[in-house]
């Protein structure tokens, strides 16, 4: 959607720049979550370090001497900590903003020492790889994810990550879940794509949304004579002009999920009355489509 919004070309360019373009954006994604992960890295290490600081105090108490290693000794952080893999591949990359902007390591790691979560989970023995990973889950939901400065500061250092924060927390959150320490160092280093096709799908919707776009343009404006035209010119165009193109060009996927999809897309980046409206044409162009037995679906439960 971004890449078909900024395109300002025609159907004839060469659209090299623009798979370049988005291909680079959702490897980006990829990177933002290895920034997060950076983050838990040197809020684990922050932890180690306050408690290797308290005990060489000249007086020292006896909390201490034997202070409550609970926290430092979660298993979920000590597994992240601890992936060689993991932190060579952020290393590699420059991903570890936090030894100059370490102000945000102390700013998380302040909210979940204040935090009723670390007082609870403190409080208790021994805990289970289970009771560790809830507790993990929990700071993350209810601290590191809806930090506003966080969320400044992922803005500032990439404009497109605030759009790949939802996804990126979503994963993150199922990876804890699924945590088990008997799970390779590649577990914590995912793929960005589920299989080769999920990838040529994403380019493959670009280019055929790119080289039909009169076409659609002119299909969507026949079922839009009692809509305002500057409508058509934005995201709204976009959104129905990649709907057609999921229509026409990609039989196996259903009428149901496409329109669901772009309805969803539209109520988060677009206009209050946009869903309503791509809805509306959505669903005649589909009504006709099934009249004139054209560009029908295949497979199973695909209408």
């Amino acid at each position: 959607m971004q890449s078909l919004f900024a395109f300002k070309g025609t159907e004839s360019d060469n659209f090299s720049k623009d798979e370049k373009f988005l291909l680079h954006s959702i490897d980006s994604m990829y990177e933002l979550y290895l920034a997060i992960m950076a983050l838990l890295v040197e809020v684990h290490k922050k932890a180690n370090s306050r408690l290797d600081l308290s005990q060489k105090k000249l007086l020292a108490t006896q909390d201490d001497i034997n202070p409550n290693r609970k926290f430092a000794d979660n298993t979920v952080l000590q597994f992240i900590s601890s992936n060689t893999l993991l932190n060579s591949t952020i290393e590699k990359r420059k991903l570890n903003y936090w030894h100059l902007d370490f102000e945000y390591v102390d700013l998380i790691y302040k909210a979940i020492l204040e935090s009723d979560l670390y007082k609870e989970y403190m409080a208790k023995g021994p805990s289970t790889l289970k009771e560790d990973k809830d507790f993990i889950i929990d700071v993350y939901t209810e601290i590191i994810a809806p930090n506003d400065k966080l969320f400044d500061f992922f803005e500032d250092k990439r404009i497109t990550w605030v759009d790949d924060l939802p996804v990126v927390n979503t994963a993150m959150l199922k990876l804890f879940t699924k945590l088990k320490l008997t799970k390779p160092e590649t577990f914590l280093l995912p793929d960005l794509y589920k299989d080769d096709e999920d990838r040529v799908f994403a380019i493959d919707l670009l280019n055929k949304t790119l080289l039909n776009q009169t076409k659609y343009y002119k299909e969507i404006a026949e079922k839009t004579t009692n809509w305002d035209a500057d409508r058509l010119a934005s995201l709204d165009g976009v959104l129905l002009q990649m709907a057609l193109c999921e229509f026409q060009k990609f039989p196996s996927i259903p009428v149901k999920v496409t329109i669901n999809e772009y309805l969803e897309i539209a109520k988060e980046y677009s206009t209050p009355k946009s869903s309503i409206f791509i809805n509306g044409v959505l669903d005649k162009i589909v009504k006709e489509y099934k009249s004139n037995n054209i560009h029908n679906k295949v497979g199973r439960g695909l209408m």
